[in-house]
């Protein structure tokens, strides 16, 4: 076959386009192929297939060589109009642009022959290009830049050095004499820690177990005839004018889940607030006034003579509108191991811990015989002026006469900056020998007193030679001259577990904190009844917060 037959009788393709725009199919050539690649097809590279090259059917890409079909005629009404000011422009004056391989689109070019054309354009050949890739994106790697010359510095050929030819005697002085100082700081502290070290006085021998009290078991059985502990009842407010009555019952002192609680109540809950102020007496059947001070018992070897008034005082109490007396407004409790352990040197720890008094006022009354107080603290809030509930206090109350205390000699605390000791346990403990005696609480570093038997106590608190007990002079006289400088601390102590509650000895001082009574007030103990409305909601709401609660009590003896 020719090969211009072909050309005449192309496949039957629906991208067929002929030179007359019209597609002429054949009947005898069903089937025809080119054997060589056309001249109308665009290779990317001379002598290679190109891949892009149209079907066989395609005669040519060249639209100018086309008949160019009659203009279609305007469409009436299209003319161009304004709408809200807007120019709308024909559709003739927006010429579409030339194709790559085409020429200008004729204005009057049919739109089938419009879309011919697009075909073409999408079987074309992609014109050639360079196999040479390259980027013209700048280069994100900085240059390294090239350092300048410092104009600061010159040639360290230059430079002179005379300290390298010609050595300063002084700076070899002042080098030795700078390392030599360091050496001998740290020398210096160490020989001060340890010779600090050895001087904390320890007990030295062999502590033998006194008492060890765990409250593991009842009430009835911590508290009964062979139980260690045992009750005080009083109501004379124990030296220090306090408010509270001390009892016998299991609503102010029972044993609990392995602890030992102390709990304050009302006594207006058991009486009524009527007979608290006016019209009714009171009797403690089971004042212990007699036990508890040794004076009081037949046969004492103390110079103090049994005093009817104070009995009578610590057992019992009328209340009366005119004179102001009233029955105490609170009841708590007051236990201690008087009848069973006491020790004369030794050591203490408990949680949390209370105070000591002897078993025998071998040098007199209060304070000639001497107090131990391991420790003490005020239940005040934390925002109380004179020390509240986040101070724990240790001291030695002694003197020579009832009314002349030194206990501003040998006292000192402990403070918590971020909390209060009345949120968790606390172990207090007291080191007592024949040379020294130590409070602290937790830790020796925490000590709240240390005090050296250094020097015989009546030197020690520089008492004058003459006082004054109102209007008679009182020639003073050292009660404990036949002692050593231990004493009146040489005696066994007893100990004592104590809840108190207000009193005029000074520990709460007046005017602070809202005070609701002066101590020098011959009604102070009413006048604190009068503002229950103010101190009772502090006590809070059930008898865990109200309560001091022990967890135990050990205590040795130097043996």
């Amino acid at each position: 076959m020719d090969p211009n037959d072909e050309l005449r009788f192309p496949l039957q393709t629906p991208f067929f386009i002929g030179d007359d725009g019209r597609a002429e199919r054949s009947s005898h050539h069903p089937q025809l192929s080119l054997s060589s690649s056309s001249v109308l097809s665009r290779p990317s590279t001379p002598g290679t297939p190109n891949p892009f090259s149209p079907p066989a059917s395609v005669r040519n890409f060249d639209v100018s060589s086309q008949e160019s079909p009659p203009p279609i005629p305007p469409i009436p009404g299209d003319e161009p109009t304004l709408r809200h000011g807007v120019h709308i422009a024909p559709r003739t004056e927006f010429p579409r642009t030339s194709s790559y391989y085409g020429v200008g689109r004729p204005a009057n070019l049919p739109s089938r022959n419009s879309s011919r054309i697009r075909l073409r354009e999408t079987f074309a050949a992609p014109p050639p290009r360079s196999l040479i890739a390259h980027s013209a994106a700048p280069s994100l790697v900085p240059k390294k830049a090239k350092r300048m010359r410092s104009t600061l510095l010159e040639d360290p050929s230059t430079l002179e050095k005379p300290w390298v030819t010609h050595k300063d005697p002084f700076a070899r002085v002042a080098y030795f004499l700078t390392y030599g100082v360091a050496f001998l700081g740290i020398v210096a502290s160490a020989v001060r820690c340890y010779f600090g070290y050895k001087s904390v006085p320890m007990i030295h021998g062999n502590l033998c177990m006194v008492l060890d009290e765990e409250f593991d078991t009842d009430t009835n059985t911590v508290f009964g005839s062979g139980g260690k502990w045992f009750r005080e009842v009083e109501l004379g407010g124990f030296g220090n004018g306090e408010f509270e009555m001390t009892t016998s019952s299991t609503n102010n002192s029972y044993v609990q889940n392995g602890y030992l609680y102390l709990t304050p109540t009302l006594t207006s809950d058991a009486i009524g607030t009527d007979n608290l102020f006016n019209g009714y007496t009171y009797n403690l059947t089971d004042c212990t006034y007699n036990l508890t001070n040794p004076e009081s018992l037949p046969g004492s070897t103390n110079s103090s003579s049994f005093d009817p008034t104070a009995y009578y005082q610590a057992c019992g109490a009328v209340s009366n509108t005119t004179t102001g007396t009233i029955i105490n407004p609170v009841q708590s409790a007051r236990v201690s191991t008087m009848q069973s352990a006491s020790i004369k040197y030794g050591r203490v720890e408990l949680w949390p811990a209370i105070w000591m008094l002897p078993v025998n006022n071998t040098y007199g009354a209060w304070p000639l015989s001497g107090e131990i107080d391991i420790m003490e603290s005020r239940g005040n809030s934390r925002s109380y002026p004179d020390q509240g509930i986040d101070y724990v206090r240790g001291s030695l109350n002694w003197g020579p006469l009832s009314f002349l205390n030194a206990v501003s000699k040998t006292y000192g605390w402990w403070t918590q900056r971020r909390t209060d000791y009345g949120e968790s346990f606390h172990t207090y403990a007291l080191e007592w020998t024949s040379d020294f005696l130590r409070i602290y609480v937790d830790t020796r570093l925490h000590f709240m007193l240390e005090l050296s038997f250094n020097e015989p106590f009546f030197t020690r608190g520089n008492f004058p030679s003459v006082v004054q007990n109102g209007s008679t002079p009182i020639v003073l006289e050292n009660p404990w001259v036949n002692g050593t400088n231990a004493t009146p601390f040489d005696q066994p102590f007893y100990l004592i577990l104590d809840l108190a509650v207000g009193g005029t000895n000074g520990w709460f001082p007046d005017n602070a904190g809202s005070k609701p009574w002066l101590d020098g007030s011959n009604i102070a103990m009413r006048e604190f009844a009068l503002a229950q409305d103010t101190w009772y909601p502090t006590w809070g709401s059930d008898n865990e917060d109200r309560s001091f609660i022990i967890d135990y009590v050990k205590m040795w003896q130097l043996c």
